[in-house]
């Protein structure tokens, strides 16, 4: 007899052989039955839901541009996986030729001119990809969705989403764990949710939810075994439980919303996301703005008091650095100074300076960028390491941020008028180019409004007053909605021609139109992003040495986003284009009344109210009493990250539990053969080799492994006189009878005799005699587990139930699967090199 394998998966021998008998004339030879359309039809299951599931992402890109490469990567990689799953190639084979395959389409349609015979990767292929990834993370650092399509976001998609494809094929079909599949799903309709104000939308919820029912159908159709994967089709049993099972997982999707926190009013997909984190609390410069806009509830507040007499602007970063296809902030890493303590402008300015002092509560606020009012001179009682840029007087930290930082800010701004700002018409002197700088594809609509904005404008002033009354006018309005609706929410060229012609946005769409048409007019520009002057909180705080000032609140809802221009001698001016938000400056009205203050917290005016007549003092940052009308923590973000924390943890612990129990219904719970099949010549029922190989694996579970020599009778005899099993003749008797019959089954499928067709009728019915008096290999099986539990230590006990030996051995051998497969391919190079070498050696002419 032959040795069985101690991992628990014999191998099916064909009928007589090795046995030296001859076939019987007449008799056809038969074949293992083919995969038939399983392949096939698990394939379409994943392109459909990865395809389905991608459907959502329409809104963070804009248009439908970007569907088409994926549709070609997705199809081309499942289409891979299927040929090579209907060749019966090894799964570690098929999954390498689908990595293969992904690398070749994805050179084919984005380095087709890098790679080799345009498909395959090259040296050249290589440092593209690396631009493309670069272009990538630029957009996603400074772009807000929907983004424009271009090829690095694009390559990035279609390589995550074709890798998935491999996931989820490596899920449902090696590992026979089609429900862990909605993960990776679920992972593609996370971004959408944590992004779109739709989150994922119908279309994609469907899409991918009919995906994942497909996959799982799929899987419980054919065979449940992967050794047994043929084309034949389950009953209606099996149809149920996918119905089932797809059902409870719908369920559960449109349940959990309602019973986890963090989840945001509404019911899934629209509207309601988990958020372990809460609302954002950082500004993200150009990327969050909208999205913090639209905050429904005002995080990150700020609570500052001033000795300004204007309206007060706190200004986290400048961006100004234009590439055409997004504004973005440029840090300056090797030119920055160490030290806020004492901050000089890079930049001469002449004339009357205004000073200030502004006592500044950051809260809850987090971000590397400092808010403070422009332009300041001195920052005192900072924590931690923070520098200052000469060109921008911007400040930032890369070792802390702004969270529970109470700070004096002294600024020192020129004071600007409309006869100053008139007067100043020299040529801007000791400023980079790059304040100048526009894209060569500046839009038409862009060049062509500008030009007719400011045709009657004689000076520099005029037109910056023109192109700030153009956009204020009545032919624009304000809306937080209309970009997303119309596909423009962003910051780009495209984005800012749709919105010219739509003529409704925000802020960002606001001043990146008047920034990039002062550019085009010959005016230096960038934008300022920060927030709004803010709303009285009825307290006051002393400033030393100033008396007592009221105090202002900003949140969430207050970021704003403002241009600059240069004025020689001025410096950066601030102007204000967004209809009903903010304050315009009085050098930029065309009369002496300045407009009412105004916030975004919604859409109409709001006047500030007067600072109540007998204010309590509120001490300086430094001082251990906090400020008065600080917010309070709210609990919700940290018990939602707490229980999501919790939950992984779960699962992780239960993974190891769960996927034995799964292994051990698919083994033990299959359909009986239909008559016509067991009829068949040389027809062995595969039952009895699950059965075998569950034995051996639960005896694994309890401390007594098969051993590579032994045969299935020794290993049997080893069980049985061991005391996992207990003794013969006591209450432990009936695992005794289970586990000589579950041997005698194996011994008899396995070495037993082929039958010709005339025989194959009688050992049927002598079989079906014999199950009948024989209980199923499940109960028997269920014997044995309990007596070993019964005999067992609490501390095997405990290892069999939530570490099994057998099941984490099937993992430790498949994570040295890639390990392996070098090592084979290693040995395989050097057999051909030295085979190579040995035919070189025979064509030299040898020594004499």
């Amino acid at each position: 007899m032959t040795a069985t394998s101690h991992l628990g998966s014999p191998t099916p021998t064909q009928p007589n052989s090795g046995t030296g008998q001859k076939q019987p004339a007449g008799s056809r030879r038969t074949r293992a039955p083919g995969p038939g359309p399983y392949p096939w039809v698990m394939a379409g299951s994943i392109v459909v839901a990865v395809l389905g599931a991608a459907l959502s992402l329409n809104g963070v890109f804009r248009g439908w541009a970007w569907f088409m490469p994926l549709i070609t990567t997705v199809v081309v990689v499942a289409l891979t996986l299927a040929v090579l799953r209907a060749l019966r190639a090894r799964p570690l084979l098929a999954t390498l030729g689908s990595f293969a395959t992904l690398a070749g389409i994805l050179s084919f349609t984005f380095c087709r001119q890098e790679s080799l015979a345009g498909f395959i990767p090259t040296a050249g292929t290589f440092a593209a990809v690396g631009r493309l990834i670069k272009r990538a993370a630029e957009t996603v650092v400074s772009e807000s969705a929907p983004v424009a399509p271009n090829a690095g976001i694009v390559f990035v998609m279609c390589a995550c989403l074709g890798l998935l494809v491999i996931l989820i094929d490596a899920l449902a079909v090696p590992l026979a764990m089609p429900a862990a599949s909605g993960i990776g799903l679920l992972a593609v309709m996370v971004v959408p949710a944590t992004i779109k104000p739709q989150s994922v939308g119908v279309a994609g919820f469907i899409g991918a939810a009919v995906g994942y029912l497909l996959i799982l159908g799929c899987s419980h159709w054919f065979a449940p075994d992967a050794r047994l994967q043929s084309g034949s089709g389950r009953g209606a049993g099996q149809f149920r439980r996918s119905v089932v099972t797809g059902g409870l997982a719908l369920a559960l999707t449109m349940v959990v919303p309602l019973a986890i926190p963090g989840f945001e009013t509404g019911t899934f997909p629209q509207g309601s996301r988990l958020s372990p984190w809460g609302t954002s609390n950082g500004l993200n410069p150009m990327i969050t703005l909208g999205n913090s806009l639209r905050s429904p509830t005002g995080a990150g507040r700020i609570t500052y008091a001033t000795s300004s007499s204007a309206p007060l602007y706190l200004r986290s970063v400048t961006i100004d650095h234009f590439d055409g296809e997004t504004w973005a902030p440029d840090d300056r890493s090797a030119e920055r100074r160490v030290g806020a303590d004492r901050i000089e402008a890079g930049y001469a300015v002449q004339g009357e300076v205004v000073n200030a002092v502004t006592s500044v509560n950051a809260g809850l606020f987090t971000s590397p960028y400092l808010p403070a009012p422009f332009a300041p001179a001195s920052v005192n009682g900072l924590n931690g390491r923070w520098t200052w840029d000469p060109a921008t007087l911007s400040i930032m930290s890369t070792e802390t941020t702004t969270r529970a930082q109470r700070y004096v800010v002294f600024s020192a701004a020129p004071k600007v008028t409309a006869q100053s700002l008139s007067q100043a018409s020299a040529v801007p002197q000791g400023i980079s180019d790059d304040f100048l700088r526009i894209p060569g594809n500046l839009p038409d609509i862009v060049r062509q409004t500008a030009d007719s904005v400011t045709a009657s404008a004689g000076s520099n002033y005029g037109k910056a007053l023109a192109l700030q009354k153009y956009l204020r006018s009545g032919e624009f309005t304000y809306s937080l909605q209309a970009p997303v609706q119309n596909g423009y929410d962003g910051n780009g060229l495209s984005v800012l021609a749709d919105f010219l012609a739509v003529k409704s946005g925000y802020c960002v769409h606001f001043s990146s139109a008047m920034a990039v048409m002062a550019r085009a007019e010959g005016i230096p520009s960038r934008i300022a992003v920060g927030y709004a002057p803010g709303r009285l909180t009825g307290e006051s705080v002393a400033l030393v040495g100033q008396g007592s000032f009221p105090e202002y609140e900003v949140d969430a809802r207050d970021a704003h986003a403002w241009p600059e221009l240069y004025f020689e001698g001025l410096g950066w001016v601030p102007f204000e284009p967004t209809p009903s938000r903010g304050v315009v400056p009085e050098y930029a009205t065309e009369s002496s009344v300045p407009t009412n203050l105004s916030t975004n917290a919604d859409e109409k005016e709001v006047l500030t109210t007067p600072a109540p007549a007998t204010p309590a003092p509120v001490p300086l940052p430094g001082v251990d009493t906090p400020a008065a009308g600080s917010a309070s923590v709210n609990p919700l973000p940290t018990i939602a990250a707490a229980t999501a924390g919790v939950l992984v943890l779960l699962g992780f612990l239960w993974s190891p539990r769960l996927s034995r129990t799964v292994l051990r219904r698919r083994r033990l719970n299959r359909k009986p053969p239909d008559e016509a099949d067991a009829v068949m010549p040389g027809y062995k029922d595969p039952a009895p080799e699950l059965a075998w190989a569950e034995l051996q694996d639960l005896a694994t579970d309890y401390g007594l492994p098969s051993t590579p020599s032994e045969t299935p009778r020794h290993f049997s005899a080893r069980l049985r006189s061991s005391a996992a099993l207990g003794d013969t003749g006591g209450m432990d008797d009936a695992a005794h009878v289970a586990v000589s019959s579950l041997t005698s089954d194996f011994e008899r499928q396995r070495y037993g005799r082929g039958a010709v067709a005339a025989q194959a009728a009688a050992q049927t019915a002598a079989q079906t005699a014999a199950q009948a008096a024989t209980p199923p290999a499940a109960t028997r099986i269920a014997v044995v587990r309990e007596s070993m539990r019964h005999n067992a230590r609490w501390l095997v006990r405990f290892r069999a139930d939530w570490l099994p030996p057998s099941m984490m051995r099937r993992w430790v051998h498949a994570l040295g699967a890639p390990f392996r497969a070098l090592a084979a391919l290693g040995k395989a190079v050097g057999w051909a090199v030295a085979r190579g070498w040995r035919m070189l050696r025979g064509l030299l002419p040898q020594r004499r």
